[in-house]
């Protein structure tokens, strides 16, 4: 039996010209099909002789890529720059004969999508960043550059068995990280979906087939819970008189995994969520289906969301919201009009078709059109195309937040945004001499993460200047951006000074002056430092090149900084994690960090530096001063053991303690103290401090324990 990527293969084998122009009539003018048709016999020729992987003629691979975007429906010259995208990159063919033949607006679109062939690069991630950059500032200029682009990954990702397995992971990584999240950020559900589900399959294929099959074999056992529920709401949706369509929906493979990933959650919790969608006529209806549903079922508390009132960055409206369903299933349920249904399957693409809607559409090409200005701003912040590759990976996080300026103006800012993500969000002057910060009318830290429906005040002082620690806890790109260029930028004699006062600053955490410094202590550390004077190293620190509280650390003498490790059983041997030569490491109880976990290193007057886990609640709710906070890593190859706390809810039943120790001891863990607790007579909950290498070894022992037939969750306690 074929496979399903065989089936596609050859599909898109047996698509023609023909075949293309025949759906292009359905909505282009015929002097517009004309046109397209003579790109084909342009880009055939231009071809003539060259073959894919595969074998096929190389014009079929242009030809699949413009099939994709006739399905969104696009203008002739998207469909045009489709067939001629690999043109001026793979053959002799000039940007000039190409604008000459289509006009420069294909040629712009050709040569956005086109690689960078005459430059030699040091790396291949060097040559990806450039090239990548170089398609971005196309995009500003014309955002249908992008859309040709995913339209030629996304036949690529179609194709990719054909490829070795390293090149196939290496376009399914770039893929998940860099285009799927960028169709999201344009709306184009229809293009994300599809390129997450190939991109999981070819990067975790062994993952991608246990989950498929998973979903399967559940899917039989859904199918009459989803009738009742579904004919439930259409029942009562006509006795309501409203004209609706109601579809079940099934989460993608992607989406599930990355639930049961990022959540640490078993397949059986995410994959028992019953979704719908109800597609209404007017804007006005949705709110009238909504209050039928919340009538009809008990609505979770907290869990709605009303994107049509405020939608999301790409544009995408619909209202949320989740219900207690029969037999205490929970339901998801999405409504909108047929109009945002159109536009959240083809996103910005909706630009260029729908005539119906414009004030939506409008709206969304504006949202682009500003994340354009953004990227544009990043590229000038940016010091090479690699920093700014990185930008906008991070500047494509999905989700977002949305809080309120003391005027009482949105900010939409990326989830996990701190309040000098805020600060710069409103302008990059606030940002720079941002000082001190309310949020609801209390004064927070500036690494305070905020949350959705809080007013934040930011409080600004001309003599004030970013910091470099704050690169260790902002998210935005904007931020980032805007505080390296800043740091970049400044004079040596500001640069000196202003590492002068971090340094003192830093050394008043040890409770010691600058003065107590000896003369021989410091020309050690410039000896071991390769600098000349202090003055160099003083620029360094402001210049954000070495941390203040690392350059503090190693200036402190030992008798009054350090304490001795032995007779401490909380003290872990030094160098586990980087950078921390000479000073004592103690890791946090509340969090309990392991090699794997990313982490956040606590420098404390006496104590040395304290390890905590970047997601460790201390370090959100801002318990600790910027400036004591420093991003640090773990050395390589550990042979160490690391304790780390589990939750285990079991069936209450005789014996099943000793199973799960049988088990952890078995999976090569140490059990060090264990708590049983009592939930409601029928399960118990039981805590275990275990010891583990990494989280490799914690995700070994978790599986193990998941396997016996009364263990109901195993979850891992976070601080």
């Amino acid at each position: 039996m074929a496979t399903r990527q065989e089936t596609l293969n050859d599909a898109e084998s047996r698509f023609l010209i023909s075949d293309l122009c025949k759906m292009l009539e359905q909505y282009l003018e015929p002097d517009q099909v004309q046109e397209v048709y003579n790109a084909y016999l342009f880009g055939a020729e231009a071809h003539e002789g060259q073959h894919r992987m595969s074998g096929e003629p190389y014009i079929y691979h242009p030809i699949a890529a413009a099939r994709i975007l006739a399905e969104l429906r696009l203008d002739h010259k998207s469909i045009i720059a489709a067939i001629l995208h690999d043109v001026i990159e793979d053959t002799p063919t000039a940007k000039e004969q190409i604008a000459s033949e289509f006009g420069s607006d294909v040629a712009e679109l050709v040569d956005g999508v086109s690689k960078l062939t005459q430059m030699e690069f040091e790396s291949h991630a060097e040559a990806q960043a450039e090239n990548f950059r170089k398609m971005i500032l196309a995009m500003v200029r014309d955002i249908r550059v992008i859309l040709v682009k995913l339209a030629d990954r996304l036949h690529n990702m179609r194709t990719l068995g054909v490829m070795r397995p390293d090149k196939r992971r290496r376009i399914a990584r770039e893929t998940l990280d860099i285009y799927a999240p960028i169709a999201n950020r344009l709306g184009i559900n229809a293009l994300r979906v599809e390129l997450e589900e190939l991109g999981f399959a070819a990067l975790y294929p062994l993952r991608y087939k246990v989950l498929q099959k998973a979903v399967l074999k559940a899917r039989g056992h859904r199918k009459d819970i989803l009738n009742k529920i579904e004919t439930a709401i259409k029942r009562r949706i006509r006795q309501e008189k409203l004209s609706a369509r109601i579809l079940s929906r099934e989460k993608h493979l992607y989406s599930l995994y990355k639930k049961i990933r990022d959540k640490t959650l078993s397949f059986e919790e995410i994959y028992d969520v019953y979704a719908f969608r109800i597609i209404v006529d007017e804007v006005d209806t949705c709110y009238r289906a909504l209050g039928i549903v919340h009538n009809l079922f008990k609505p979770v508390p907290g869990k709605f969301k009303d994107y049509i009132a405020i939608p999301k960055a790409n544009g995408y409206q619909s209202l949320h919201t989740i219900l207690f369903g029969p037999y205490g299933v929970p339901i998801e349920v999405q409504i909108r009009t047929e109009e945002m249904d159109r536009v959240a399957e083809a996103g910005v693409a909706a630009h260029w078709v729908y005539k119906s809607g414009e004030e939506q559409i409008d709206q969304m090409h504006s949202g682009a059109r500003e994340w354009l200005r953004e990227l544009l701003e990043m590229q000038k912040h940016s010091g090479n195309s690699l920093e700014f590759l990185e930008s906008v990976k991070i500047d494509l996080f999905p989700d977002a937040v949305y809080v309120f300026t003391p005027a009482g103006e949105i900010m939409k800012l990326p989830h996990g945004a701190t309040v000098i993500d805020f600060a710069y969000a409103v302008h990059t002057d606030v940002g720079n001499t941002c000082t001190a910060a309310r949020v609801d009318r209390l004064e927070v830290p500036l690494r305070t993460t905020l949350r959705s429906g809080q007013t934040v005040e930011i409080v600004t002082s001309d003599a004030a200047h970013p910091s470099p620690a704050w690169l260790s806890f902002v998210v935005s790109a904007k931020a980032r951006s805007n505080i390296r260029h800043y740091q970049k930028n400044l004079k040596r004699g500001e640069a000196i000074e202003l590492g002068r006062r971090m340094l003192n600053r830093a050394l008043g955490v040890f409770d010691v002056s600058a003065d107590e410094i000896s003369g021989k202590r410091l020309q050690a550390l410039l000896s071991d430092y390769q600098l000349e004077t202090v003055n160099d190293l003083l620029a360094e620190i402001g210049l954000g090149q070495r941390p203040s509280v690392l350059v503090a650390r190693a200036l402190v003498p030992s008798e009054d900084g350090d304490i001795a490790a032995s007779g401490d059983d909380s003290a872990i041997p030094p160098l586990v994690i980087k950078g921390t030569e000479g000073m004592v490491t103690r890791f946090s109880k509340c969090c309990r960090p392991i090699p794997g976990d990313p982490v956040v290193g606590i420098i404390t007057g006496g104590r040395g530096m304290m390890i905590h886990t970047q997601g460790c609640k201390n370090i959100s709710e801002g318990k600790f001063p910027p400036e004591n906070c420093l991003d640090v890593h773990w050395e390589p190859g550990i042979d160490e053991e690391f304790p780390v706390e589990v939750s285990v809810v079991v069936e209450d039943r005789r014996g099943v303690l000793a199973m799960v120790a049988t088990v952890i001891g078995d999976a090569g863990s140490n059990i060090e103290n264990v708590g049983i607790e009592e939930r409601d007579g029928l399960t118990n909950n039981l805590r275990f401090r275990i010891t583990v290498h990494n989280r490799e070894h914690l995700a070994r022992v978790m599986r193990e324990v998941r396997k016996i037939p009364a263990v109901i969750r195993i979850t891992r306690a976070k601080g």
